[in-house]
């Protein structure tokens, strides 16, 4: 087994598969990629991209696993197996579409699906610990393709007391440094999480968070107040008929979390069902149309994002551009709310700069495959709050 290893180190190139479901769970992005060289000398090039989206009756069964209640211990026992077979159908599916076959393939790098994310840290039985669960077992994975699988790569980071996030940070550095120009990478998902790339910056000195929600409060609302017809605001139209309630969002902008200092991440346990819940709550009082609320939680997306910048990110940077990516970077209103938002800044997606927003998460996580292959330490331990450098990743033959 050892041999296999062996080869992909003293390779110049390999190809390598990552996948990814994330927090608003419409679906597993797999993307094939030529990774060149390792570490600050990594190139790559993307072969192929593709979202396999959810059946939606695994969709519901997933967000059931988000609420402790309904997650029980046999549904995520049997969901961890189930996920991974179908992140090996996803695999093998870009395979096929890519025109190559496994063998072809040198690794796969899955992040899996986050299920429970416990960044706080607890003192038990004279342990200090932090805990993240993700399922999608790379064992099937392994197992259905044949090939090489590295998962389950958020645990070694908050072993070493980290949060287990941010982690594209690392990948980003290596695909997007500038020497000249100091970029914010802002990710909108159903987390929103930037990156900050220093003009001519090491690694050291790269900064990341989560600024709060992304997608998931719009998504749920969406889905509350059309009883299921819809999952998400397409294009943003709804939001963009809506008219915000500046009352309701300045008392939502109140919330701890955005005042909380980096390192920090968040997740579906503070902004997901529970929050929107609330959120449906206070509106009451102000006595919004539906489609106002909407507006609102479009709103509230972009306001944290900003607050975020002006008091953790531009005492520290001058930032020149703002590239966008994830499912929000298509939301066309809340991009012209990041735009008002965001003054001085050239706020641009992905697909602006020639590159596609939805693949850089999967292209992320083969990039992190490919390091722990080659034993490199691929965390941040400033922006995790690690208390030091780790190689993620289980390495399954």
């Amino acid at each position: 087994m050892m041999k296999r290893i062996m080869k992909i180190m003293n390779q110049s190139s390999s190809i390598g598969i990552g996948l990814m479901s994330g927090t608003s769970v419409d679906g597993i992005d797999a993307a094939i990629v030529e990774i060149h060289r390792k570490g600050i000398d990594t190139i790559v090039d993307l072969l192929a991209f593709k979202n396999y989206a959810y059946p939606d009756s695994i969709q519901e069964r997933i967000f059931k696993l988000f609420d402790p209640k309904t997650g029980t211990v046999d549904q995520i026992c049997h969901m961890n197996f189930l996920l991974g077979n179908l992140f090996a159908d996803a695999a093998l599916k870009i395979i096929e579409e890519a025109g190559l076959k496994p063998i072809d393939v040198d690794f796969i790098g899955s992040h899996g699906q986050t299920i429970y994310h416990m960044p706080e840290l607890i003192q038990d039985t004279g342990y200090d610990c932090r805990s993240t669960l993700q399922i999608g077992e790379p064992s099937v994975i392994a197992e259905r393709t044949g090939i090489v699988t590295v998962g389950d790569f958020r645990v070694r980071d908050v072993a070493a007391l980290g949060q287990g996030a941010p982690l594209v940070p690392y990948t980003e550095y290596l695909l997007y440094a500038k020497e000249d120009e100091t970029l914010a990478l802002q990710n909108i998902g159903g987390i929103g999480n930037v990156t900050v790339l220093p003009a001519g910056g090491t690694l050291e000195q790269v900064m990341a968070f989560d600024t709060g929600p992304g997608n998931m409060i719009m998504d749920e609302l969406v889905r509350v107040i059309t009883k299921s017809k819809q999952t998400y605001d397409k294009d943003g139209e709804l939001a963009g008929q809506g008219i915000v309630c500046e009352d309701l969002l300045n008392e939502l902008m109140k919330d701890p979390y955005f005042h909380m200092a980096p390192p920090k991440t968040t997740g579906r346990e503070y902004f997901g069902k529970q929050y929107v819940e609330q959120m449906l709550g206070k509106s009451q009082a102000y006595h919004m149309k539906p489609i106002d609320l909407i507006a609102t939680a479009t709103a509230l997306t972009s306001k944290s994002i900003a607050h975020s910048y002006e008091q953790y990110i531009l005492p520290k940077h001058q930032i020149n551009r703002v590239l966008i990516s994830g499912g929000g970077s298509y939301n066309k209103t809340l991009i012209n709310f990041l735009k008002r938002d965001l003054q001085g800044m050239v706020v641009q997606t992905q697909e602006e700069i020639g590159l596609n927003s939805d693949a850089k998460e999967a292209i992320a996580f083969a990039i992190l495959a490919n390091e722990t292959l080659h034993g490199n330490h691929n965390n941040i331990p400033q922006v995790t709050g690690a208390k030091h450098g780790v190689v993620m990743g289980k390495i399954t033959f």
